[in-house]
């Protein structure tokens, strides 16, 4: 990360536009430089930031305290970044979580995705990535309608319907045939809403990550594969043999069904 210099101003475009009275980040970092920094750098800019050291003081500050988001390195003393997000997932469903983790390590970022990160931050990283990337999953968490994914989510309609599932963009669930609520990570939710805006469409790997969490992405990042997976096992099951994702090799990926706006 970029060093962070005592007294620096608030990056421009600052505030928490959309995101509501201060957002509470927890950082998790066991390096105390770091970790003193990054909170440093969040609370000029308009967040509360508690930081710990371990997965121990990230629960005990849990159980005390709301947190709408939390920055989790994956090199930690004790229980890994990764042992924790399987934790944060069974038992807080989806609460946003970032990954950070060490540059080239392709491997962990990939596993993070898989295990229901909402996005990850690569190592060395500079202060305008690190706060653009909270700001967007914490809009993606928290906005029902103002995200770059979601230019369908206008006054008159209220749901998406294909095949038997429903899409409730108020509410951001996805609900399937027999009503139950889904879940879905924010990243999820944000690609699914990407594919059912481009029925019928073979959308390249850039051109999902830029639609679903509104940033320009290199074409060769195995996040959106990872993601695609993850919210194919959610909606074709494993006894279906219906594909609603279909895979059109060397170009990208498909949405199957037609889809239904409801008023």
């Amino acid at each position: 990360m970029n060093p962070v210099r005592s007294g620096n101003p608030p990056i421009e475009g600052q505030g928490r536009r959309g995101l509501g009275p201060e957002a509470h980040v927890l950082v998790v970092e066991d390096d105390a430089a770091m970790r003193h920094l990054i909170a440093r750098l969040l609370r000029e800019n308009g967040f509360r930031s508690t930081g710990v050291r371990d997965g121990r003081e990230m629960w005990e500050t849990l159980r005390n305290t709301e947190v709408d988001l939390i920055l989790l390195d994956i090199m930690l003393p004790g229980a890994s970044g990764l042992e924790l997000l399987r934790g944060l997932r069974a038992e807080r469903g989806s609460l946003p979580v970032v990954m950070v983790t060490a540059k080239g390590a392709e491997a962990d970022r990939v596993l993070g995705l898989d295990l229901g990160a909402d996005d990850y931050l690569p190592k060395p990283f500079g202060r305008r990535e690190l706060l653009a990337r909270v700001r967007a999953v914490l809009r993606r968490a928290h906005s029902p309608t103002a995200t770059p994914a979601e230019p369908l989510a206008h006054a008159t309609v209220q749901r998406l319907r294909f095949d038997c599932w429903t899409v409730d963009l108020a509410r951001r669930e996805l609900l399937a045939p027999g009503g139950t609520v889904v879940d879905l990570s924010g990243a999820e939710y944000d690609l699914l809403l990407a594919f059912i805006e481009h029925p019928h469409r073979v959308l390249a790997r850039n051109q999902i990550l830029e639609l679903s969490r509104g940033r320009l992405a290199d074409p060769n990042d195995r996040s959106v594969d990872v993601l695609v997976s993850r919210l194919r096992r959610k909606l074709e099951g494993k006894e279906s043999g219906t594909a609603v994702i279909k895979t059109v090799r060397g170009s990208g990926y498909m949405f199957v069904p037609a889809v239904e706006r409801v008023v």
